[in-house]
């Protein structure tokens, strides 16, 4: 099996160590990453600028843009050979909900998809890297099932709880769950004087009942949910027609 790695936490994450080491093991692996931190940078491709791919000294590639922009190199110029399966991760915090809408993580993912490539996103429950040695191989042993059941390509957005290997939970199918609106932006001041904003927090849980990834991770299970790409709001396609008419 050939395997591409990415993430949005950068070449030099300590989950993206975890997951090449795991998957060495039983995979021909490249990792193509993002030079630094891009987490949610979403699926956006740098256009305004060109891109360059730097060797690492452990073989890893990064590039100074988007995780996007890596899986794209890689599938249309940099690898002369197709993958036969996508990996991102693993990410340092949770992707669940509708944070997968922001996640580089999950878009790294996602790119692959399009490409008709099957894909993997693995993020941790929690930040802070703790048994992240556990959630990567947690990784391989996904990675190694059969999924001729699924349609395929099939993309998978996995979110792993922070436990020993030995304690965790069943791989459990679930829905994306919902969140809150996000918390206000924090106000505060630059060395000029000047105002500035960060991002607020995410919000609360509105939909983290049983069959969510919320709930799922929330009984130490590992919540692994079937994404798409089609935004289409099929329920409102007759009522749209309608009133064109």
């Amino acid at each position: 099996m050939r395997i591409l790695i990415s993430n949005d936490d950068g070449y030099l994450a300590p989950g993206i160590q975890a997951l090449a080491d795991a998957l060495a093991a039983v995979a021909d692996i490249v990792v193509v990453a993002p030079d630094s931190n891009r987490s949610g940078a979403s699926n956006s491709l740098s256009l305004d600028r060109p891109l360059s791919v730097s060797k690492a000294a452990n073989g890893f590639y990064f590039v100074n843009g988007t995780p996007t922009d890596c899986v794209h190199i890689a599938l249309t110029g940099m690898l002369d050979y197709r993958p036969d399966l996508v990996v991102s991760g693993v990410n340092n915090g949770q992707n669940m909900g509708d944070d997968t809408l922001y996640s580089g993580t999950v878009a790294a993912a996602t790119e692959a998809y399009l490409f008709g490539i099957p894909a993997i996103a693995f993020s941790q429950v929690h930040s802070g890297w703790s048994e992240v040695d556990s959630a990567a191989r947690v990784a391989r042993d996904i990675v190694l099932r059969h999924f001729e059941t699924l349609e395929s390509p099939f993309l998978l957005n996995v979110n792993i709880p922070n436990l020993p290997y030995e304690q965790m939970g069943p791989l459990t199918a679930t829905r994306l769950g919902r969140r809150h609106q996000a918390e206000p932006v924090i106000r505060g001041q630059d060395p000029r004087g000047r105002e500035i904003f960060w991002i607020g927090a995410p919000g609360a849980c509105r939909d983290a009942g049983e069959g969510t990834d919320f709930y799922a991770t929330s009984q130490g299970q590992v919540s692994i949910t079937p994404l798409q790409v089609d935004l289409t709001h099929r329920e409102q396609l007759d009522a749209l027609r309608g009133w064109l008419k």
